[in-house]
């Protein structure tokens, strides 16, 4: 017979992880496995990651992603500090490179103001030369509270509390059907089938399908998204003294190239955003013709290409060319020469699409019956995955009707 559960979560990223971590706490008699395809949990975007532990600067006050990630960045370094994994507070410096820059850094500083960030402070050219010397721009916004971790240890973390707690994890466990009706899920899994009262998919970039397995059409669809990392040599490590970012476009939610400290040591130069033809390409050459044809046949990334075409192919020729790679680093720190970094890793974003080619910004969860559906929680997530975890148990306990006793 199949193993009976009161709620199964299909993806053990770092949302999955604080969410079944969140539900065993609440609901100690709780039945929950977490199940995940790959042989340890955070293989992709929760383990792909530059590390920062966002302020929540960018987002639209109001927003689940403000809210959250605010409240998650204090949330995060309070539970690195309890539970003694490494973490440090770097502060960030958001550097207008040109005037037409600088009324859109006064609104981010606006924006930051309104969703409650403290210490925010435009930068004087002397104060900006105490902080970072070799940083060029004519305006420059500091946010003091950006800090470092490491997400992988966060989530293996998250993974030994779920264990103490009384929750089970599975991993190299691949979802391959689901059936459901008003009483229950059935998972078919590589490893046999699981039945549970609830399910609840926080499967990153699988999300859209696992959504369609249970019989749950999504409003969008998962575009993925590859971000790609240079390195400073470490005779060069010494240009980048906390993080520093440019003023992104309000058209996308990319931040653009910047440069992050690693709490491991070094500094990255990254990401781009150009299309995976994958999803979990990490490599340029990576291609997989069911990832392509999903992209290629879905009207809204038709819609977005339409849209946004010249920003594309731009993206695509700065991840061909390293010179134009650094051509975009030497905008924040013109001291950078080709010779001074090196081809590092890279990371795949899950990016919701609309149909009308509409990027989702917002974290976006759906309710069907006895499902709950995860379907876009990109950065900040892992800075917010506490509260994220906490508003989706809170969400299941009102859609499931669970009970704590």
């Amino acid at each position: 017979m199949p193993d009976q559960r009161d709620i199964i979560i299909i993806g053990g990223g770092i949302v999955g992880l604080s969410t079944a971590m969140r539900l065993t706490r609440d609901f100690p008699k709780l039945r929950l496995l977490l199940i995940e395809k790959e042989a340890r949990v955070a293989t992709h975007q929760s383990g792909h990651n530059s590390g920062v532990i966002h302020s929540g600067i960018y987002y639209k006050p109001g927003s689940l992603k403000a809210r959250l990630c605010v409240e998650g960045a204090a949330a995060m370094v309070a539970f690195c500090r309890e539970h003694s994994l490494p973490y440090r507070i770097t502060g960030k410096v958001i550097a207008a490179v040109n005037d037409p820059e600088v009324p859109r850094l006064q609104t981010l500083m606006q924006r930051g103001q309104a969703n409650g960030i403290p210490g925010l402070r435009m930068l004087q050219p002397e104060e900006l030369r105490e902080i970072e010397p070799h940083c060029s721009g004519v305006a420059w916004l500091l946010v003091p509270g950006t800090g470092i971790t490491d997400y992988r240890r966060v989530c293996e973390k998250y993974a030994e509390i779920i264990a103490r707690q009384g929750g089970e994890i599975r991993t190299a466990t691949e979802v391959t059907g689901i059936v459901r009706d008003s009483n229950e899920c059935i998972i078919k899994t590589t490893l046999g089938e699981f039945r549970a009262r609830y399910l609840i998919n926080c499967a990153g970039l699988h999300s859209d399908r696992i959504s369609r397995m249970a019989n749950q059409t999504p409003a969008v669809q998962i575009v993925p998204f590859r971000g790609e990392y240079y390195d400073l040599v470490p005779d060069k490590e010494h240009l980048v003294r906390t993080l520093i970012y440019p003023v992104p476009d309000p058209q996308f939610p990319f931040l653009g190239v910047h440069f992050t400290q690693r709490i491991s040591g070094g500094v990255d130069a990254g990401p781009n955003a150009v299309l995976a033809l994958k999803r979990e390409g990490y490599r340029r050459t990576d291609f997989n013709l069911r990832d392509a044809a999903a992209t290629f046949s879905y009207p809204g990334f038709w819609r977005m290409a339409a849209k946004h075409w010249q920003n594309g192919a731009a993206e695509i020729y700065r991840s061909l060319n390293k010179s134009a790679f650094v051509r975009s680093m030497q905008t924040l720190v013109p001291e950078i020469q080709e010779s001074d970094v090196i081809a590092d890793g890279s990371g795949v974003r899950a990016q919701a699409l609309r149909p009308d080619g509409a990027l989702v910004d917002d974290f976006h969860f759906v309710s069907a019956q006895n499902v709950i559906h995860v379907l876009n929680v990109p950065s900040p997530a892992a800075t917010a995955s506490l509260p994220i975890g906490r508003e989706i148990a809170r969400l299941a306990q009102q859609d499931f009707a669970l009970d704590s006793r």
